[in-house]
This record gives C-alpha cells, structure tokens and sequence, in this order.
C-alpha cells in the first residue's frame, strides 16, 4: 500500500501463490513431492504455520485462481483471525480489493484493526478503504487512532495532510466533523503549541473548502496565537485572501515580521503573488528581492522578479533575474522547466526588442520548444516583423498561423488589432476589433478593445457608445466604468458623471493603481488640487508608471512644486520613454525635464 494517506483505487492481489506462503510450507511438502529430503541448502526458512493453516492457505490461493474470491476470502479471514497473523489480515484485504468488494475489505481491514491496535498499518488500511468507498462520516476514530498512535514530533505534519486526504470525498461537511472528532484533542488548548497550531490550520483549510470563511480566518488566527513562528497558519492566511479575505493579511505581515529574514519562501512567493495580483507591484518586488536574497537557489522567484522588471522598463536588472532563473531551471522537473523557460524566453526577447536588438529577439524566441506556446512565439516574431517596418508581412504571418481551436482564433484576431494600434493605424486596428468582436460576441474584453481602438481612430462617440454597450452588458465589468469616466475627464466634459463612474470601477476594485490615476485626474480637473495629489501619489506608490507620473507631474506643477514635478517625470521618462501621455504633458507644458 502506498503512503499513509493514498489508496490507488481498489486494486487487484496477486494471482499466484504468494511468495510468503511457499516460503513458510511444512519441510516435509518438499519431501513429499520430490521424493527426497531436502538438503539445508534448499531448506524453507523455519514457520510456526502447521500442514493445516498451509494447506487451508493454497486453497485459497486455488480459489482465488479458479475466480471465486468469495470464498478464498473467507478461507483466509478464518485463517487470520484464528492464528491472529498481521500477514493473514493484510492477505484478506488485497483479496477483497481484488474481488472489488470494499465492503469485505473494510470488514478484514477493521478486524485487522481490533486485532492489533497499536499498529498504524491496519488503520492505514480502514482509512484508505473509506475514503475510497466515499463515507467520510464514518473516519473520526480510525483518524483519531492514527494520530495518537504518530510520534509527537511527527504529529503536525501528519495533521497537516488530513484536508489533501479528505478532499477527495464528495460530503464535505461530513469530512469537516470526521475531522474535528479526530482533531478534538489536538485542539485542546492543553495540547502542544506545534500540534493545536496545526490542527486549528488544517480546521480551517477544511472550513475554508466547506465555504466557511469567517470561520476559517479564526482558525488560522488562533493557529498563529498559538505558535507565532508556524508557517501553515500563514499559508491558510494566503488561502484566505486568494478568495478575497483581505482582512486575512496581517496574519501574513505578522508573520513575515516575527521570523524576518527566516520566512518560509513559500510563504514568501506566496504574498509576492498576491501583492502582483492586487496591482501592488512595487511591494511584490521589494518581497521578491528579499526572498531572492535569501534563497538564491530558488528558482521560481527570480523568474517572477524578473517579469516584475520589465514590466518596470528596468531591462538590466530584468535580465540579469531571467539568466539566474534558466541556470537554476535546469534543476526543476522538466514539465515545469519547459513552463518557465518559455516564459524567460518571450520576456528576454521582449527585452532584446526594446533595445533594438531584433536578431537577439529572435534567437532568444527560436529556443522555444513547448509547443504549446509556439503561437505565442509567433506572436512575437510577428511584432519584430512591424517593428522593422514589414507591417505587411507581419500581418501575414498572423494570418497564416494555425487555428487549434476558437480561442486561438481570438488570439490571433487580437494580436493583429493590438500590432496595428502599436504601428499607430487605429482605423485598421479598429476594423480588426470590429470583426473580432462580431465573431465573438458575447466577449465584453473584445467589445472593450474595440472601444478603446474607436478612442485612438478619433471617433469618441463610437467609443462613448460601445463602452455603454459594456456596462449594459455586463454590469460588474468596471474598466468599462474607468475608461468611461476617464475619457470624459480627460476631455474636460461632464466631470460629476466623470467622477461617478470612476467611483463606480472602485467599487469593484478599491486597490487598482490605474484607477485610482483616473480618479485623480478627475479631481485636478474639477480643481480639487490637493485631494489629486494624494490620491495620484497614491497610485503612483502602487504602480510606478509612466502615465500616473505624467499626472502626478502636472499636478505638483499646477501646484508650484516644480522640482517635485520634474523628478516625477524624470522617473516617467525613465519608465517608458516613448509614452504618449507622458510626452504630450512635456509638449503642452513647454517643459524640457
């Protein structure tokens, strides 16, 4: 039987005679068949099994070969109850398992348990059996038993696998107070602090999966009082808030703080994601630096970091992380090296594009060999083709890749209208959208897309009209809000509905830096000077960027505050020189940073 918690299915026993029950036959079977004593060089090894008990044995083993399990089953539950043998008991099971009787083998499972109490294999079995059979309710004390029989050094990582295990069962309430029965006195206030931190993290992984949240946040508070420097409790905190318990992060920050620079990584690659997935990118790189420097060896966060750095412009740095992350990605398994390669891959080639360096772009973009990210690739090599003034031909290689299924068609579709809005022909780009959206109608993304092409193509009141579609569509969608209400801010027209809608977008999202950018903007425009700077500084700390420092920029210059204004766009500048927002505000303000 596998490890402790696993059960490959009902699988079938062995059909020949076991070798076990050879090698335990009477000294005088070999006599007999042959003829001859046997020599002490070929003797059996030395049994306490009786002529009786073998014999009873190989008619099983006959029955069982002449397909009547049944009754080869009962012939050695006999044999193993009377002689009181684990060997016996564990022979009963495969044969039940073989005849795909979960019933039968429960039964021998659980006499093997009565019969020998203080062994973990038997109640291995009885566990395996009914999680198998799907009756969760019935697991309390075999669980129970398992763990009081577990060393106590051991206990907490055994607890630790009681949700992977149970999640296999369908009744996950019932799995939820199997394993409070069992856990009851590990979460006695009484127990160890390194067992009931692990009982109450494991509780609330389970209340976490049976749709109890709030219970689930007390868990892992509990858990953490109980044992400040216990990693689970902070992963269950980072469970939490992947499903939006925000309220869960000081959990993580108290515990990021307490161990300082001793953090369990995951834990650590955990928040960074997170922190990237709340838009909060410059945090998520301040944390990933620190758990580079204090795991170099790992290699999944320098490739995060890396992302993180080009996506900031800072290309050295950038790849400076993604060479360390291929050197370590030759240790990793090779299914998930091929992953992040590709993706170490794409974003050098992004880099090498950036500095005009488009042989580099390529070459990094002919070591990709997952095929699933072929299309990706020539996505790629089709924005180097424009990039080179080969528009034409780019769109032509788009054109001509294979379409798998419909998504890849949205994909090339997409990658087309975005390579024309970048090479600047937003009519083009516009018609792109127009068919892309008529092929796919019910995708509010392409519908938006269009919208935003309608913005550049110098046609507002197709944009106003189309993003109104997106709202009335698809109420909950709020870029659809924010686009609308910064467009209008951005003209200088209705700017009370301007500022509703912003609002509206926050909403759904109170923590997106871009946003935010919208809301200040809306506020400089209706001449609420001081409450834009703080709220663009706002957003500006969460995500420094190009377009957020042009505003913040003019605010801090409408201010006075010209050499805050002019570092702001310094920084701008630095992050992406080729803005356009950025470069208009320089223009329009006469301002030569």
């Amino acid at each position: 039987m596998a490890g402790l918690f696993t059960l490959g299915g009902l699988a079938p026993a062995r059909a020949e005679l076991p070798a076990w029950v050879a090698q335990s036959a009477p000294a005088t079977l070999d006599a007999g068949a042959t003829g001859q004593a046997a020599s002490p060089a070929q003797a059996p090894a030395s049994s306490d099994m009786d002529g009786e008990l073998f014999f009873q044995l190989l008619l099983s083993e006959i029955q069982l070969g002449a397909g009547d399990p049944g009754g080869a089953y009962s012939l050695v539950l006999d044999a193993a109850r009377r002689t009181n043998r684990q060997e016996l008991y564990g022979r009963a099971v495969d044969i039940a398992l073989q005849g795909r009787s979960g019933d039968a083998a429960l039964t021998a499972a659980r006499a093997w348990a009565q019969a020998f109490p203080s062994e973990t294999e038997p109640h291995r079995y009885v566990l395996q059996i009914l999680l198998a059979l799907n009756r969760p309710a019935e697991l309390a004390s075999t669980l129970a038993r398992l763990i009081e029989l577990t060393p106590a050094g051991e206990r907490p990582g055994l607890i630790q696998a009681i949700p992977q295990t149970l999640a296999r069962t369908s009744d996950k309430t019932a799995a939820l107070a199997a394993a409070e029965q069992a856990l009851a006195p590990s979460l006695a206030a009484s127990a160890p602090a390194d067992i009931r931190a692990a009982a109450l993290s494991a509780t609330g992984r389970m209340q976490l999966a049976n749709e109890q949240p709030e219970a689930a946040l007390k868990s892992a508070r509990d858990a953490a009082a109980a044992s400040p420097l216990y990693a689970p409790s902070a992963l269950l905190a980072l469970e939490l808030m992947g499903q939006g318990r925000s309220d869960a992060e000081p959990l993580v920050l108290a515990y990021l703080e307490r161990t300082s620079g001793q953090s369990a990584p995951a834990v650590q690659m955990g928040y960074a994601r997170w922190l990237l997935d709340q838009q909060r990118y410059a945090e998520s790189s301040q944390r990933l630096q620190a758990l580079t420097a204090q795991a170099p060896e790992l290699a999944d966060p320098w490739l995060l970091l890396g992302s993180l750095q080009v996506q900031e412009n800072r290309l050295d740095q950038a790849q400076a992380s993604l060479d360390q992350y291929l050197a370590l990605s030759r240790e990793l398994p090779a299914e998930q090296a091929s992953r992040g390669q590709t993706q170490a891959f794409l974003m050098l080639s992004q880099i090498a594009e950036r500095r005009g360096d488009f042989p580099a772009a390529n070459a990094w973009l002919d070591r990709i060999e997952n095929a699933d990210e072929l299309m990706a690739a020539q996505l790629r090599r089709a924005m180097l083709l424009a990039r080179q003034g080969q528009l034409a031909q780019a769109r032509a290689l788009l054109q001509g890749l294979p379409e798998r299924d419909e998504q890849d068609a949205r994909r090339k579709l997409t990658a087309e209208a975005q390579l024309l809005r970048e090479m600047g022909e937003f009519q083009q780009a516009l018609d792109v959208y127009a068919k892309a959206a008529e092929r796919f109608p019910n995708d509010p993304d392409l519908l938006y897309e269009k919208a935003m092409a309608a913005e550049k193509a110098g046609q507002p009141a197709l944009l106003e009209s189309l993003l109104r579609q997106v709202i009335e569509r698809h109420p909950d969608y709020y870029h659809a809000y924010n686009a609308l209400g910064y467009t209008l801010a951005d003209r200088n027209e209705r700017l009370p509905e301007a500022k509703a809608l912003i609002m509206k977008a926050l909403e759904f999202a109170p923590g997106d830096p871009y946003i935010q950018d919208s809301l200040g903007w809306v506020q400089f425009r209706m001449g609420m000077l001081p409450q834009a700077l703080a709220t663009l500084q706002g957003a500006y700390a969460r995500r420094p960027d190009a377009e957020i420092a042009a505003h913040l920029g003019e605010v801090h210059w409408s201010l006075g505050q010209r050499e805050q204004a002019l570092r702001i766009w310094r920084e701008g500048l630095l992050l992406n020189p080729q803005n356009e927002t950025l470069i208009e505000t320089l223009k329009r303000l006469n301002v030569q940073p």
